[in-house]
């Protein structure tokens, strides 16, 4: 387009030029008779047009400019299941200040930029930002980069996004621009924000390493173009897309009843010993069942235990294959921020009871560390939550005072979906954070169940607002099968509480998990329905034990993910998914999904060597992984 358009304004001026020749009059002298011959004028090569020097682009002013140093507006965003985790600065590049985004993991970078607190009211009249967007290497290269312009809008942060791009060198930076259109508007006091993504980085398969992206140059305007001016002092306030959902237990058990290690706030260099002489209250909670949950951060994401009065002497608790220590590996979350490890670890290691432990206890990491918390609590499983497999107990929203009971008659399709290996699914809001069920006419008699443990049963699993408590823990308690349940089942907690639905479903359970083997290369996309993966590397069907489980890292429209075993002995067989073989369902959470040995087992009809070579993802909408690992369960 750029090339006609030249073209046309060419051959306008030689157009021009010659009308202009045609108006002058020639002198008399120089008149040649239209008959005679022309004169022959010998060729020449006319000297070449200069090409007009372009003029320097116009300095566009700018809401934010990063010249003042001030980045307290911007956060790594890090809830995505692919998202890096990176190192943000101010720093020289393109001749301006910039802000640059390290990433340190090899994921996607998201950086969330709070358009509500930079322009307060004024953000209800942004239509578009613009912005600057370059990308360098550590050996110096060039390589295109692309992502997506994410902006949260409206009262419910609705999701949209535009496309950028860098593939030229000459253009890096490059000015990118996100729309918001009709039904995309930013509103005041809403936390809407926008969300720099850089989705592919062409310089990992060129062997350059990842991209360092810079962004510069922030312009929002208004419908009419006009700049709004921007308060670069502003501070960053998370909005409910940052909200935790709650601790991150994918990987752990749930830690009920915990009691706190008091004053167990501490730091340490690497492979340097810290901690404390335990009080009562923990060496009486290190009972069989228990677990030591550490809160912590190290610079290699390790944490482990050191007994260092132990009966056996001197030992390390949970540091695996480390230096040479060959302990079983702490249990980690997805986001090694918590390690667990279980009073069956300790034990093991120690020699003996509680009694053997020694008095002391302190951490140890490979790298340097701090401690935030350390408690001791009941190891209860973490349950995935329930979906359209279940079964809603219909009209159980009812509420109450601290320890007063409510609650309904069973209907009987609720009944019917109480059967082993079920679990109850209540969502609630309690001033103690506490939930239980009251079953006051079981055959047993009024039984409160998995609230104060006195029947054996267990304790209540309590995640991201809602209450689990399992058949088995029903059965136990009320002295047999659903039949012994009583008609009524009613809900308590020791603080006022209300309770907004109640399902019960196939218990679908996340396992405790630790030392994973990594299926390299395993990252993949498809649309719903559609299978992708790959061939099992030795060192993945070596994995594939009793006891382990396969971890799937993902994202998916519709939350779900399962394997596909499409070369098995059994043929071509979904796992977990739709239950045809009696299997169980995955347990899965919008970005971990787990698959255990024994789900593939039963699916595949036999062991490791009826799973075929390949193994396969799909989802029942468009998906993506970004990983996957097999992992030893307790």
């Amino acid at each position: 387009m750029k090339k006609k358009l030249l073209a046309c304004l060419l051959a306008g001026t030689m157009v021009l030029s010659m009308a202009a020749c045609g108006d002058e009059k020639a002198p008399a002298s120089d008149s040649v008779p239209s008959d005679s011959a022309p004169e022959s004028v010998p060729e020449s090569t006319p000297e070449p047009t200069p090409e007009p020097t372009p003029e320097a682009p116009v300095a566009e002013e700018a809401s934010i400019d990063f010249e003042d140093g001030n980045m307290g507006f911007v956060s790594a965003y890090s809830k995505p299941a692919d998202a890096a985790e990176v190192e943000m600065s101010i720093v020289d590049f393109g001749g301006s200040k910039a802000l640059q985004v390290k990433n340190l993991t090899g994921k996607v970078p998201y950086v969330a930029i709070d358009a509500t607190s930079l322009l307060g009211a004024d953000v209800a009249k942004v239509a578009s930002v613009e912005l600057s967007i370059g990308v360098s290497y550590e050996d110096g290269s060039f390589n295109a980069v692309s992502g997506g312009l994410l902006a949260w809008s409206g009262e419910d942060l609705k999701e949209t996004s535009d496309d950028w791009s860098v593939y030229l060198e000459k253009v890096n930076p490059k000015k990118q621009v996100a729309t918001l259109s009709a039904g995309e508007e930013f509103i005041a006091d809403a936390g809407n924000m926008l969300v720099v993504q850089l989705k592919t980085d062409n310089g990992v398969a060129a062997g350059a390493g990842n991209a360092t992206m810079y962004i510069d140059n922030i312009r929002f305007l208004d419908a009419s173009g006009n700049l709004l001016k921007a308060d670069s002092s502003a501070t960053f306030v998370a909005n409910a897309m940052f909200e935790s959902s709650g601790t991150d237990y994918v990987n752990l058990a749930y830690l009920a009843n915990p009691v706190t290690f008091e004053g167990f706030a501490l730091t340490g260099d690497g492979w340097a010993q810290n901690g404390l002489d335990m009080p009562q209250e923990i060496i009486d909670a290190l009972v069989p069942g228990s677990v030591v949950q550490i809160e912590y951060k190290s610079d290699t994401g390790n944490m482990w235990l050191v007994m260092n009065q132990s009966a056996a002497g001197w030992k390390r608790v949970g540091c695996g294959p480390i230096d040479g220590c060959t302990e079983p590996s702490s249990y980690y979350n997805s986001g090694r921020t918590i390690a667990q490890i279980t009073y069956e670890q300790l034990s093991a290691a120690c020699g003996g009871d509680v009694s053997t432990f020694g008095p002391s206890m302190q951490c140890e990491s490979d790298g340097a560390w701090e401690v935030f918390s350390v408690k001791v609590g009941q190891a209860a499983p973490y349950y995935a939550a329930l979906g359209s497999e279940a079964v809603e107990f219909e009209g159980f929203a009812c509420s109450g005072d601290g320890w007063a009971q409510n609650g309904f008659d069973m209907p009987q399709e609720f009944i019917d979906a109480l059967v082993p290996g079920s679990v109850v699914e209540i969502s609630y809001s309690s001033e103690n954070n506490d939930m239980w069920i009251v079953m006051n006419q079981s055959a047993a008699g009024w039984k409160r169940v998995a609230q104060c443990n006195e029947n054996g049963e267990g304790w209540a699993t309590l995640v991201d607002g809602k209450c689990y408590i399992t058949y088995e823990q029903l059965s136990q308690v009320c002295g047999g099968d659903v039949s012994t349940f009583g008609p009524s089942m009613q809900c308590e907690a020791s603080g006022k509480w209300e309770v907004f639905g109640v399902k019960v479903g196939p218990a679908k359970e996340f396992k405790m998990m630790r030392d994973p083997v990594e299926f390299e290369g395993f990252a993949c996309s498809a649309d719903g329905w559609a299978q992708a993966g790959f061939d099992m590397p030795q060192e993945i069907i070596d994995a594939l034990v009793p006891g382990s489980v396969v971890e799937i890292s993902y994202t998916s429209e519709n939350g779900d993910m399962w394997i596909v075993m499409n070369q098995s002995a059994a043929g071509w067989k979904r796992v977990a998914q739709q239950n045809e073989s009696g299997e169980g369902w995955a347990a899965c959470n919008g970005s971990i999904c787990q698959i255990t040995y024994e789900q593939l087992e039963k699916a595949c009809g036999g062991d490791v060597t009826a799973f075929g070579p390949s193994m396969q993802c799909e989802a029942s909408g468009k998906w993506e992984v970004f990983g996957v690992k097999v992992g030893t369960v307790e």
